[in-house]
């Protein structure tokens, strides 16, 4: 019944905001890339490359989960050769990363949580078992699945601060899907917690810890190669995943920087990357540095026969996927989404490099590892007044000031260290999941 009434509201949604979306579609390229995916026909390219094998069905959301599971999906490409992992994504940037790092040949969109697309991929592609990232529920992907007998693995589960009161109130709709799911591997402990609450069976959830603290930068991105050559001997900030008012933020606190180095940006030797976290605002964010006065350039324009950066030049790093290795170049790093309240993002890219990290208030989305992080007092955590005293106190001549960064720097990547290993207990899980059902 409860599946029945979520199917009705979900053709009334759909019906009442075709027009949004059919608008949405002529005037922007957002949700016309990968409709048919969506509807339920299934590509070609998907068949081809998983015949003979068995297949994986791992769901990504966007780019965060996408590079979250960038590591699991090559341990069990090294422990499954008898298995085919395909990786589904909802968002366009998502699609764009995941092709670029697993192959376009197994990577498609998500289709859409209608019971006739979702049956279109369960059957074409008969996966051995469905493994969603994070906390990807769709009621219609679920029951498909149980309905095959198709194990359901969530990995890197989590309920965020923001998102639980909306499950909780919704507890009713959720527990008949999530007591079926067959393993939840959750970030921690109140996740856990969390999702035993809202329905799912006890002795089936485990932690398992962050599949982020995993992720490895282990080949230098194309800009991180142009930057650390055009950048010189200047020290960067890199402020990554920024979002609406944090540039301005960012911007008004470089200002002051540049002040404090003597009023004159020759002496400044400070280079700021500047990565807003949606490709979408890449535009907006332009304008924003044509307004500001500051010498800047697009990454996307830079060239080894690129002139040098100037002291106290702005870049625009308008690329996806090469942030987590820029990263490493960084003297001092700031996340973004956490001067405003939108939950923050994932502070532990500059933490494996032992890059010294800033961040506002707002971290809900990253609670344990920000917390596991303070607990080391390996990372800064100001307002928006306290911004520019912050970066000050880590780039401007100060003994004191560069001496602490590197101790919070190293702190930082000692909690990253320890707190590795989610990957191999989130295989050997699948595994034996596999294993159970005679598949291996």
């Amino acid at each position: 019944m409860i599946l029945f009434l979520y199917n009705i509201a979900l053709m009334i949604a759909l019906t009442v905001s075709a027009p949004f979306w059919l608008w949405q579609m002529v005037t922007t390229r957002k949700y016309r890339q990968g409709l048919r995916e969506r509807l339920g026909a299934v590509p070609e390219r998907l068949l081809s490359a998983t015949k003979p094998q068995r297949v994986i069905w791992l769901h990504a959301v966007s780019v965060g989960e996408v590079l979250a599971v960038s590591r699991l999906v090559e341990e069990l490409d090294a422990s499954l050769p008898a298995c085919r992992v395909l990786i589904s994504t909802t968002t366009r940037t998502g699609q764009a990363l995941a092709r670029e790092r697993f192959g376009a040949h197994r990577v498609f969109y998500c289709p859409l949580d209608l019971r006739w697309a979702v049956s279109a991929y369960l059957n074409a592609l008969k996966p051995s078992m469905l493994v969603l990232a994070e906390t990807e529920f769709w009621p219609n992907l679920l029951s498909g699945c149980y309905r095959r007998g198709i194990p359901v693995a969530v990995v890197n589960a989590r309920i965020s601060d923001r998102s639980w009161p909306r499950y909780l109130r919704l507890q009713r709709l959720w527990k008949p899907f999530l007591q079926r799911l067959t393993t939840v591997l959750a970030q921690s402990e109140v996740d856990a917690e969390r999702l035993r609450t809202l329905g799912c069976e006890p002795e089936r959830v485990v932690v398992s810890g962050n599949l982020k603290f995993d992720i490895r930068a282990t080949a230098a991105a194309e800009a991180t190669r142009l930057l650390r050559s055009l950048a010189g001997h200047q020290r960067v900030t890199v402020a990554g995943s920024t979002l609406a008012g944090e540039e301005e933020m960012l911007l008004a606190s470089w200002m002051w920087l540049l002040a404090e180095t003597g009023d004159s940006e020759r002496d400044s030797g400070l280079v700021l990357v500047l990565a807003p976290r949606h490709p979408e605002r890449f535009p907006a964010v332009a304008e924003l540095l044509g307004r500001s006065g500051f010498h800047w350039r697009r990454r996307s324009e830079l060239t080894p026969d690129s002139p040098m950066l100037r002291p106290g030049e702005v870049v625009l790093l308008d690329s996806i996927g090469e942030l987590a290795s820029v990263y490493s170049l960084a003297s001092v790093a700031f996340i973004g989404g956490s001067l405003v309240e939108a939950g923050g993002h994932n502070p532990l890219e500059p933490a494996q490099f032992g890059v010294p990290i800033v961040m506002g208030e707002h971290y809900t989305n990253f609670r344990a590892i920000v917390e596991a992080l303070r607990k080391q007092e390996a990372i800064r955590i100001v307002n928006a007044q306290e911004l520019s005293e912050a970066f000050g106190y880590f780039l401007l001549d100060h003994q004191a000031g560069h001496e602490t960064a590197r101790e919070i720097g190293a702190r930082a990547h000692q909690v990253f260290e320890q707190q590795a290993g989610a990957t191999a207990r989130t295989v050997g899980a699948l595994k034996a999941i596999l294993q159970a059902r005679g598949e291996l």
